[in-house]
């Protein structure tokens, strides 16, 4: 994956000349990355800022196209964006959980994803129930999406997310700015989802005890590239603080 990123010196008379002849320089984003997940695997993606995890995360999901290689999960061509595809996964953003207005309440929002994703009412109850009752959601329900703390809007967003039940589950830092209470709680809940759904998750984390929590496997990337593919316990490459 390769970006054109524009690039001009500083200065009034430069932003002038970039108007008309603008310049730009090619950011290589991902390059010779390859690997396989299997079903009910969750799995550890890390590595420095930069190293490309997040584009990954979004070629899988099929919010980006790549500029070249190709990529397959559950059978399908992500950035086809099918709709058969995008019923069977969900990508959670810990720097977003929640999109759409954030006048709806959580419960509009839940009911908004019932529609989208066409779950039969009686799914929808059953799902919802257990979430609610897994991520403590019951005083937030009636709770306009605008009001909520982070890690409200966390917990809520992977309510959101969830009540559909995806096949497989890209979480892109989901405990980022949650306290460690709070991101004890969440991990606890997706290792519990995990286990019982049978989904797939890919997990970015700077957070070494999110991936030791969750992970057996971890990838680990670095300028683009896999550096290591393996069990958690025999990956030297950072401490517990995240530094090499």
């Amino acid at each position: 994956m390769t970006y054109r990123a524009p690039v001009r010196e500083a200065g009034l008379r430069a932003a002038l000349r970039s108007v008309v002849h603008r310049q730009y320089r090619h950011i290589e984003a991902v390059s010779e990355l390859s690997f396989d997940l299997q079903a009910g695997e969750v799995v550890g993606f890390i590595g420095p800022n930069g190293a490309g995890k997040t584009t990954t995360m979004k070629i899988l999901s099929g919010i980006l196209h790549p500029t070249v290689g190709e990529a397959r999960v559950l059978g399908h061509v992500p950035w086809r964006r099918q709709h058969e595809y995008l019923k069977q996964i969900a990508l959670v953003r810990g720097s977003q959980p929640i999109g759409g207005p954030a006048e709806l309440t959580v419960m509009d929002s839940l009911r908004y994803q019932q529609l989208l994703y066409e779950v039969p009412k009686p799914e929808f109850r059953a799902n919802l129930d257990e979430l609610v009752e897994l991520l403590d959601l019951s005083s937030l329900l009636d709770r306009q999406v605008r009001a909520l703390s982070l890690g409200e809007r966390m917990r809520a967003g992977l309510a959101i997310t969830l009540v559909y039940r995806p096949k497989v589950l890209f979480l892109d830092e989901p405990t980022i700015g949650l306290d460690v209470t709070a991101s004890a709680s969440l991990r606890r809940f997706i290792a519990e989802y995990a286990v019982q759904s049978g989904a797939t998750v890919l997990l970015t984390s700077h957070y070494l005890a999110d991936v030791e929590a969750l992970c057996r496997r971890v990838i680990l990337i670095e300028h683009s590239r896999v550096r290591y593919d393996g069990d958690f316990a025999s990956l030297d490459y950072f401490d517990r603080d995240g530094n090499r």
